[in-house]
């Protein structure tokens, strides 16, 4: 089955570089991130992995682990973070799943579940959709999914803006527009009447129109 949003992240026993992890436990009561790469030793990959390292200090202030996935084996990953290390100045501070057998690959429908085989003869063009980012909130729920092309690197500081408007919007009644960031005014949600905002924003707020209305953020 396709996953979607708000579906239970499914769990899976699987090793890595910091050893054999239950990935619903290794989430415990916080937010995670889980990234993917179809291939070891990928030169786009290599820059996203050094990125994200230097960014985690980021994630862990928002209560959020990160780890990264790649079709190869855990022995692969070591060798690869030291040169990740060199040319991007950041050691891998986070865990690598090994996915030899394409296991947790399958398991996110990043390659199709009849997928054969193991990450052996495999190349970065043949995993091409292993690309991918999970939002996972402390319910184990998938909140968002992105997948890129290989040549196309992504935007850590944009998921981390996603995480920061996911968890203002999940402890307050509203939603962030277009662009958002830190501070910015937000979206009072349609299910909130007149008479609510009345108490839930006594400051008051800006009726663009009756279905759009604007209102500082919420401490």
């Amino acid at each position: 089955m396709p996953l979607r949003i708000n579906d239970e992240a499914p769990n899976f026993t699987a090793q890595t570089t910091h050893g054999e992890i239950n990935f619903h436990e290794w989430l415990g009561d916080g937010w995670g991130v889980l990234f993917s790469h179809p291939k070891d030793f990928t030169p786009v990959c290599t820059t996203e992995l050094g990125y994200m390292a230097g960014l985690l200090p980021e994630f862990t202030k928002r209560n959020c682990k990160v780890i990264g996935l790649s079709v190869d084996t855990v022995d692969d990953h070591n060798e690869w973070a030291k040169d990740i290390e060199e040319t991007q100045g950041h050691a891998v501070n986070y865990p690598m799943i090994g996915d030899h057998d394409l296991a947790v690959a399958k398991l996110y429908n990043m390659l199709p579940a009849e997928e054969t085989g193991t990450s052996e003869g495999r190349t970065a063009m043949t995993n091409a959709t292993v690309r991918s980012v999970f939002i996972i909130d402390p319910d184990k729920k998938i909140k968002l999914m992105l997948t890129y092309p290989m040549t196309t690197g992504r935007n850590f500081d944009e998921i981390l803006r996603v995480i920061d408007s996911m968890q203002l919007t999940a402890k307050h009644k509203v939603a962030t527009p277009v662009n958002w960031k830190e501070g910015d005014d937000v979206i009072i949600v349609p299910s909130v009447s007149n008479e609510e905002a009345e108490t839930i924003f006594p400051d008051g707020w800006q009726t663009v129109k009756p279905y759009l209305r604007t209102v500082k953020q919420p401490n």
